[in-house]
């Protein structure tokens, strides 16, 4: 059985995998069912966290946990919703330790709150930085609006 076989056997309909090539899948899952996941890809099937992604939408932030199989040239990106306004989630450190880091920077950059995590403090920003405000957090998604406020 090959890895996303494994993956799609083990999770169900939990899991909606998009495979785009030989070389890469996506797999979107419910925040409640995305930890798993990237648990038994990392402990399980020996993936590697090769970096998690943040990215702003209109309705969240979209959680991407990029895993790397070496041994079969693959890439599999989870992808899961932290809804606004709350946007938490749980920390992944306590079944990767190299998620540290950047769960610290998306914390700090976008206000996810990562619960659990050992220490959210901050990384990047300069020391007086003003809480509450994240720098690649989008201030509004009207283009147009945006277009009126700049004149």
């Amino acid at each position: 059985m090959n890895i996303i076989e494994e993956i799609r056997t083990k999770f169900g309909d939990k899991v909606d995998i998009l495979q785009k090539s030989k070389k890469r899948v996506y797999i979107s899952v419910p925040i409640d069912d995305a930890k798993d996941v990237v648990g038994f890809m990392f402990g399980i099937l020996g993936a590697r966290m090769s970096i998690a992604t943040g990215l702003d939408t209109r309705t969240g932030v979209e959680m991407l946990y990029h895993m790397a199989f070496d041994k079969h040239d693959l890439v599999v990106t989870v992808k899961t919703m932290v809804e606004k306004p709350e946007l938490k989630m749980p920390t992944f450190t306590d079944i990767i330790p190299a998620a540290n880091w950047i769960e610290r920077e998306i914390h700090e950059m976008l206000g996810v709150d990562f619960v659990g995590h050992p220490n959210l403090e901050r990384l990047l920003l300069p020391d007086d930085w003003q809480t509450g405000e994240y720098p690649f957090r989008k201030k509004t998604f009207d283009s147009e609006k945006e277009n009126i406020e700049r004149e």
